[in-house]
């Protein structure tokens, strides 16, 4: 598979607040990717740092080979990042319908197929964005970034503040996305097994940096490993 994006010694932060130290990795195209770590490592931050919502001071970032360290916002939304914020911010006065096609961009994913994906956006397409409920408003905060035909889709906290059975259908959403629909993905969750169990790869991040990398499915398998690099996270998600 061909390298999609990398982050290439990537020192990041807020104003001269360091965040970011010398980050450094790479994802394939249609690869998927789980971001842990314990809270305040950088995980929210290094997806902010990739849509160029912080201060860069030093490295690269890398879409499909081009350098794209400087691009505004708008840019590598067009050049296909999708991003699906932790607060959702879905818009509370337009309807369902209005927040899908208001971000709307040529491709295969269009209000059809993603109706289609997400049944329930198709019942409730004509009530606002503050007539949702958490799980509607997060399958509506994904339905946007799908409308906007993305390369890779950025999913921060995805899973955060919603009952356990929309929890189970949202998981099995976005594997599907990865595994049905050639979509890659970076997803920040702070259960770290059903993280793991919606990924290939996995990154652990500790001040900034990186600290493990490797498949998955292998570190799933290895207590030993996750209670050492995720310890209290680990206990909450058992």
């Amino acid at each position: 598979m061909s390298e999609q994006l990398a982050f290439d010694t990537v020192t990041a932060g807020y104003g001269n607040a360091v965040v970011l130290d010398r980050l450094q990795f790479s994802i394939a195209e249609g690869q998927s990717l789980a971001i842990l770590g314990r809270n305040g490592v950088g995980k929210t931050t290094l997806l902010e740092t990739l849509m160029g919502n912080t201060r860069v001071m030093s490295g690269a970032i890398r879409w499909r080979g081009k350098d794209i360290t400087r691009w505004a916002p708008h840019q590598r939304v067009r050049a296909g990042l999708g991003w699906v914020p932790q607060e959702r911010e879905v818009f509370p006065s337009l309807t369902v319908e209005e927040n899908l096609t208001v971000v709307m961009q040529p491709g295969p994913w269009n209000l059809e197929r993603v109706y289609g994906f997400f049944p329930r956006l198709r019942e409730r397409r004509g009530n606002y964005g503050n007539q949702l409920s958490g799980g509607e408003q997060q399958m509506l905060a994904i339905g946007r970034a799908l409308m906007t035909n993305p390369a890779l889709l950025l999913l921060d906290e995805p899973m955060e503040g919603l009952a356990p059975i929309i929890v189970e259908e949202l998981a099995r959403s976005i594997r599907r996305l990865c595994e049905n629909e050639g979509l890659a993905s970076i997803v920040v969750e702070q259960h770290p097994v059903l993280a793991l169990e919606m990924t290939h790869q996995a990154i652990v991040l500790e001040r900034g940096t990186v600290v493990h990398a490797g498949p998955s499915a292998d570190l799933a398998r290895n207590g030993v490993l996750l209670d050492k690099l995720l310890g209290v996270e680990l206990r909450e998600a058992a």
